[in-house]
């Protein structure tokens, strides 16, 4: 990782906020197109309780952390800067188009574009036991952990909030894909004839009943204890975060967001603001690591593009 400049206020043609794959994949791109590319890393990434990602290819297997690490290198290497540091606020000149950001250190950046791709945070559901699983045996993507929990006694456990509820009987419904022993486990929620019976169709039970919170004992998941006594022996427990976009610089610049509270963006992630593009989980909650990477990679092509249209323009109006 490349040391800050001490210098108070910094200019840059990118500025990523963001150091997760989107981010840095972003910053690969622009670095190599020889733009000059500022890395605002912020917090740890979501992924960080995860001890290995699934699904990139070439990378299966391979811890998060790992990644982000070699892709920081890959990011250095060509020039970029990689700042440990958190964007507080953001703001651009109406008159200029350029970007001022505000650091959590005190310091600012400018930039002629910005890409944020600052992910998002998975609000968990309010049971002991579901954090401090969270990441091993309490998980919430098939398609990330599906296989490594394969034949295996799973549980769902249903939440209260709109989209929670509808991701929680899509989770049941695919897991028999992994296991053929699969429970779902309303706990507040109400399941329509119509969940009841495509669950049925699936083979996935359900046991009724508030769930009071899942047993862990020798630092391993045993079951799902409910509220009346009952206890349910079981492995691995899926369940349905509601997600909400770490969106605080988006919406310090005035971004548009859409009825469901995110960002809006066109194909290659620009915003509603001239300037601002968004990419990765905030502004794609469905955005897995290797997606998140590809619409980095598409962004920064769209941003050195936008770039490149500008800068003709100073030397042809002195002309």
């Amino acid at each position: 990782m490349s040391e800050q400049n001490t210098e108070d206020q910094r200019a840059y043609d990118v500025v990523v906020v963001g150091g997760g794959a989107a981010g840095l994949s972003a910053a690969l791109v622009l670095t190599r197109a020889r733009r000059r590319v500022a890395v605002v890393e912020g917090g740890a990434p979501r992924n960080a309780p995860a001890q290995h990602m699934h699904g990139f290819l070439s990378r299966d297997g391979l811890p998060p952390t790992e990644l982000l690490a070699t892709g920081a290198a890959e990011v250095a290497g060509y020039g970029g800067e990689l700042l440990d540091d958190e964007v507080t606020d953001a703001e651009r000149d109406r008159d200029t188009g350029e970007f001022t950001l505000r650091l959590a250190s005190g310091g600012q950046l400018t930039a002629r574009r910005v890409l944020v791709a600052t992910g998002l945070r998975d609000v968990l559901p309010d049971l002991p036991g579901v954090r401090e699983r969270w990441g091993a045996d309490v998980l919430h993507c098939p398609y990330c952990h599906g296989y490594e929990v394969r034949d295996q006694p799973l549980g769902v456990i249903g939440g209260t909030e709109p989209g929670a509820v509808a991701r929680a009987v899509h989770v049941a419904l695919l897991l028999p894909q992994w296991s053929a022993d699969v429970i779902f486990f309303p706990h507040t929620m109400e399941l329509t004839w119509h969940d009841l019976d495509r669950l049925a169709a699936r083979g996935v039970r359900v046991v009724t009943g508030e769930v009071a919170r899942l047993a862990v004992e020798d630092g391993r998941l045993r079951g799902v204890e409910l509220a009346d006594g009952r206890a349910v022996p079981r492995s691995a427990v899926f369940v349905a975060p509601t997600f909400v976009p770490n969106g605080d610089v988006l919406t310090a610049l005035g971004c548009e967001t859409g009825p469901d509270g995110w960002v809006v963006t066109d194909a290659r992630g620009r915003t509603s603001v001239p300037g601002v593009w968004a990419a990765g989980n905030v502004a794609d909650p469905g955005a897995q690591v290797i997606s998140a990477a590809g619409a980095g990679s598409t962004a920064a092509i769209a941003i050195n593009a936008d770039l490149v249209e500008q800068e003709p323009a100073v030397p042809v109006a002195a002309r």
